[in-house]
């Protein structure tokens, strides 16, 4: 590490991952500065962010790019479309991080860290009960944000194949939440089983005298992981705190779409398994389904992570369980809500 501290850049530094890493990299110690690249200006000065300067760029834009990087030792890709994953996103998602990863190597970066998940292991079913980071990515193909982090990840590997100085962090966390990820509220997997659920489901939750919303439940069980915990997990990685290689990020505890009905207020009703398996069929057999239904796919397979590695080797300690997220998350979001209808 320089003497002088670290130069870090971060792609898609004011998504909600973004703001809570660049915070992260501003308190410490070992880094310097920090280039944040956005299509969209930003000041950093909004955030209190001291160390961090905008730099215009587009992750499909070889020469920009390349000018964001130069000069520094750890390259942080986290610019992603998630919720509007589709074919159309390729070439942003998957052609955008060659791209990243490629200049990162050429610049002579020390390290690059880059932002899976663990929807890249795929939905299926014979993926054990739980996941270590020795299970390949495999991605589901008719998940598009699951093969299109699968196949990133292979990206970054035959990106560095040539380039022995440059080592890569893989991060592959659950869903992450906490008070700023409050768009993930839709990126939870289930919550698009409403989108997908049979006719005869819909009439069955439409028919209910109920006044409050009302959640299908599966029993599928899920975790997720406070955005903050994330963040130290990538400032540890772009310090080098452990070996490169690939990191599952969760949560202590499971949950399930009751506990989100519970803390929401909401009803919950459980989904028979025979729909959601009908319903999963008949969106995989559709030539054009809308790229949002394919989130269906990811709850016919509970993929829940073990997160050994990065406890032992980047001594990476959660400060949130799934349920404190999950409560940061509701309590936020509800603040919001207030604040917008005063």
């Amino acid at each position: 590490m320089p003497t002088d501290g670290l130069t870090v850049t971060v792609t898609g530094p004011t998504g909600d991952l973004g703001i809570a890493l660049v915070s992260a990299l501003e308190r410490s110690r070992g880094v310097k500065r920090i280039v944040g690249m956005a299509r969209s200006p930003f000041d950093p000065r909004d955030a209190g962010w001291k160390k961090t300067e905008y730099r215009q760029g587009d992750v499909q834009d070889r020469a920009s790019v390349g000018d964001a990087v130069r000069g520094s030792e750890v390259v942080v890709h986290l610019a992603f479309a998630i919720l509007s994953a589709s074919d159309a996103t390729k070439a942003i998602n998957v052609d955008g991080s060659r791209i990243v990863f490629e200049e990162a190597a050429k610049a002579g970066a020390e390290r690059i860290c880059y932002a899976s998940s663990v929807a890249a292991y795929g939905f299926h079913q014979d993926n054990p009960d739980w996941l270590t980071e020795d299970i390949p990515p495999r991605g589901t193909p008719e998940h598009f944000y699951s093969a299109q982090k699968a196949e990133v990840e292979g990206v970054l590997a035959e990106a560095l194949k040539r380039r022995t100085r440059t080592s890569a962090y893989v991060f592959r966390p659950c869903v992450v939440a906490g008070p700023r990820a409050q768009t993930l509220l839709e990126e939870i997997p289930y919550i698009r089983l409403s989108e997908a659920m049979p006719d005869a489901v819909i009439r069955l939750l439409g028919s209910m005298p109920m006044l409050k919303p009302v959640i299908p439940d599966p029993g599928t069980r899920f975790q997720l992981v406070h955005e903050d915990d994330v963040a130290s997990a990538f400032v540890a990685g772009a310090l080098a705190k452990g070996p490169p290689g690939p990191y599952n990020l969760a949560g202590g505890g499971t949950l399930r779409m009751s506990d989100l009905a519970d803390a929401l207020g909401w009803y919950s009703i459980g989904v028979p398994e025979l729909a959601l398996e009908a319903t999963a069929e008949v969106i995989s057999r559709l030539p054009k389904a809308p790229p949002q239904l394919s989130w269906v796919h990811s709850v016919r397979k509970e993929v829940l992570m073990r997160t050994d590695r990065a406890r032992g080797d980047l001594k990476w300690r959660p400060k949130h369980t799934g349920k404190a997220t999950l409560k940061a998350l509701v309590e936020a979001h509800r603040r919001d809500e207030a604040e917008a209808q005063r």
